[in-house]
């Protein structure tokens, strides 16, 4: 398998995750209207990976720029295009802060060589992801025991960043060391992630699984089969409130309810400390088709009205620990988590 994203001859080419499982097809993207498309439809997906696009975006929107155009105009046009894409993701605009500081550095240079300026930090975001992710999975196989259980919601893993994961990478870890764990990996309504991508993801990496639907979480839970759960997230409020893919505050509730502990892997660019609790974190409706429709079929009548919030927020409460780059943080978050911010 090629990379989740990556920058060839002038164009970003992505794996289409809404064809996944059945079928690993690519696509090309020749200019940041096309990413930002991409982005929409979920082509790409994964709060990490966002960011990414978004950086290769604003540099193909400078490439493509024709040099007696207002370059500036043009980029902060090409910049709010990307930002319109998805709003909860907080990775997406720490991408697009950082592309803004490189070309505020840079904008004096032809338009050729600040595009070629962009696209290196571009690449150089992507790059540093795949570092991150590692780093996450190292101080986080720590909290899996060998022979433990886990469930994981969604997809945090390669097709969600660079390549390696979040919460993925921290199983992937532990795995690669030795122990022997199983994965639970829940359906993850409506757009089935966890089904479609993240049992992918851990069936070629040999790890051990087995799917359920989300609603059988609590049973299993229950019995004594889930020992731990552990999710990424797609931004994360100064207090720790975390904010992931539509059904995880059920399983934190749950994972509380029944003593087992609840993780949370995400790199410090997911934090946005700018934000005093989860309260504050925008959530993304999605269109009523997806809850409407699966795999293409539909399974209720056209006409029905829908509500499809795309993400949910744990409560800082609910979270046992969390883990980044930086290593482990614990409750009180407002005191662990200013550590980490402190130190970047």
């Amino acid at each position: 398998m090629r990379p989740t994203i990556a920058w060839k001859d002038g164009k970003v080419i992505m794996i289409d995750q809404r064809k996944l499982p059945l079928e690993e097809s690519y696509v090309e993207c020749r200019d940041e209207e096309e990413v930002s498309r991409a982005i929409e439809t979920m082509v790409i997906r994964g709060a990490p990976a966002i960011g990414i696009a978004a950086a290769y975006g604003v540099a193909l929107g400078v490439m493509n720029a024709v040099p007696t155009e207002d370059l500036e105009r043009e980029f902060d046009r090409v910049v709010q295009r990307l930002s319109r894409t998805r709003p909860t993701a907080r990775n997406l605009f720490w991408a697009l802060e950082r592309m803004k500081r490189v070309h505020q550095e840079n904008k004096l240079l032809p338009c050729g060589a600040l595009g070629l300026r962009l696209l290196r930090e571009a690449q150089a975001i992507e790059a540093e992801d795949l570092e991150t992710n590692k780093q996450i999975g190292s101080f986080g196989k720590d909290l899996i025991e060998d022979g433990d259980s886990v469930l994981t919601h969604c997809n945090a893993g390669g097709l969600a960043t660079a390549g390696y994961g979040t919460a993925i990478g921290v199983i992937r870890a532990a795995f690669e060391e030795g122990k022997k764990i199983h994965v639970f990996v829940d359906e993850t309504r409506p757009c089935l992630q966890g089904a479609r991508l993240t049992a992918w993801e851990l069936d070629r990496l040999g790890i051990p699984i087995t799917l359920i639907t989300d609603n059988m979480a609590g049973w299993l839970m229950k019995g004594g089969e889930i020992r731990r759960v552990i999710t990424g997230a797609d931004r994360i409020a100064r207090n720790g409130d975390a904010a992931n893919k539509i059904g995880t505050y059920s399983l934190a509730i749950l994972a509380k309810y029944h003593g087992i502990p609840f993780y949370v892997a995400a790199p410090l660019n997911t934090f946005d400390f700018g934000l005093r609790t989860g309260a504050e974190i925008p959530i993304e409706e999605r269109p009523g088709d997806e809850v409407r429709r699966a795999g293409g079929c539909a399974i209720t009548l056209p006409h029905i009205p829908v509500r499809n919030p795309a993400f949910d927020v744990v409560p800082a409460r609910l979270v046992t620990a969390i883990i980044s780059e930086k290593g482990i943080a614990r409750p009180p978050y407002g005191k662990s988590l200013k550590a980490w911010k402190d130190k970047t």
